[in-house]
C-alpha cells in the first residue's frame, strides 16, 4: 500500500547473555559494538552485534565489562528491553550454577524450565498506567531449550533437559539451612540471575532459554567442599569451551531465516487489561518495541 510505513530490518534475531567466565563469544564476523538507551536505563554495556554460524547475532556480558556488577544491581529491564529493540526472537542465558542433586555433579549442564524466584528486585516492563499479567506457567520456551539440550548431547556432553532453577539474591552463596530447604521443595540448581532474566523476556515476547553449568554443590553436600569463587572459577574454565560450541552448534541448527514456531511470541495477546485509551501516551511511547502491536 502507498505510503505504508516499513519497519527497518532486526539488527540481529539470537541474542546471547553471558554470565561469570563468559565475557564474549568467539567466530563473530563484521562485528560491531551498538550502544543503546532504554526506558529502563543503559544495559550491562554495550552489545557485540554481528554474524555467527550465518545468523544475526547480539551478545551482552550480563555483569558488564570487567565483571563489576552484582547480581541485585544488572539492569536486567534494560538489558532485555535493548535486546528487544535490535530484533531479537531468541535469546539464550549463559549461567553458573549450584547442584542441589547429588545425581547432578559439578561440570555437568543442565536446561531448567521451572523457576522458583526468591529474588527482591524490579522483574516487570509494567506499570505507569498500564497492567498486563503473562503466563509463566512454562517460563522457558520448550523448542530453544530442546535445540541446547540436542546441541550439547551432539558434542557427547552431559546435560540434562528439565529442572527447576532456584533464584536468590546473593551476593552471598546459600547459608546450609537454605541450601537444605531448596533441596526439599524440589529445587535442581540455584543461581542468581535467571528467573528474573525469564520473567521479562515472556513479557518481551522473546523466546529463552537458560545453558546452566554446574560449578559446584553448593553448601549442602555433607561430603564436597562448600562453595567457594575459587571453586566456581576452576569449573568454569573446564565447562567455558564447552558452552561456547553447545551455542554455534544450536545457533546453526536454528536455520537462517527460521522463526520460532512456538507461542512465546504472542504472550501479550490477551495478557493487556487496561483500555487502550486509558493507557498513558507517554508509557505507550516508552514500550511500543512491546506493546506497539497490541496498542498502536
Amino acid at each position: 500500500m502507498a505510503g505504508t510505513k516499513k519497519s527497518a530490518p532486526p539488527v540481529a534475531t539470537i541474542g546471547i547473555l553471558g554470565g561469570t567466565g563468559l565475557y564474549e563469544i568467539e567466530g563473530f564476523r563484521n562485528r560491531r559494538e551498538v550502544r543503546l538507551r532504554t526506558p529502563f536505563g543503559e544495559p550491562s554495556g554495550p552489545y557485540v552485534v554481528g554474524a555467527l554460524e550465518g545468523r544475526r547475532v547480539a551478545f551482552l556480558a550480563r555483569h558488564g565489562q570487567g565483571h563489576r556488577l552484582l547480581p541485585a544491581e544488572v539492569p536486567y529491564r534494560a538489558n532485555i528491553f535493548g535486546f528487544k529493540k535490535l530484533g531479537v526472537e531468541r535469546l539464550i542465558s549463559i549461567n553458573s550454577v549450584g547442584s542441589l542433586r547429588e545425581d547432578l555433579p559439578p561440570r555437568d549442564i543442565v536446561l531448567p524450565d521451572q523457576f522458583f524466584d526468591r529474588t527482591r528486585r524490579p522483574n516487570t516492563f509494567f506499570g505507569g498506567g498500564l497492567v498486563a499479567h503473562v503466563s509463566l506457567g512454562q517460563p522457558v520456551c520448550p523448542d530453544l531449550a530442546a535445540a541446547l539440550h540436542d546441541a550439547a548431547a551432539g558434542l557427547g556432553l552431559r546435560a540434562r533437559l528439565g529442572g527447576t532453577y532456584v533464584c536468590i539474591d546473593g551476593p552471598a552463596f546459600s547459608t546450609k539451612a537454605e541450601s537444605k530447604a531448596y533441596r526439599s521443595w524440589g529445587g535442581t540448581v540455584v543461581g542468581m540471575t535467571a528467573a528474573t532474566e525469564a520473567r521479562l523476556c515472556r513479557e518481551a515476547e522473546i523466546c529463552y532459554a537458560t545453558l546452566c553449568l554446574v560449578t559446584d554443590y553448593d553448601v549442602w553436600h555433607e561430603t564436597e567442599e562448600p562453595v567457594t569463587v575459587e571453586i566456581v572459577l576452576q569449573n568454569l574454565s573446564f565447562n567455558m569451551a564447552n558452552a561456547k560450541e553447545v551455542i554455534r552448534k544450536a545457533v546453526a541448527a536454528m536455520g537462517k531465516d527460521a522463526k520460532p514456531g512456538c507461542d512465546c511470541g504472542s504472550a501479550l495477546r490477551n495478557a493487556i487489561v487496561t483500555a487502550p485509551a486509558a493507557v498513558p501516551a507517554a508509557t505507550k511511547r516508552a514500550l511500543a518495541p512491546i506493546v506497539g502491536k497490541y496498542l498502536g
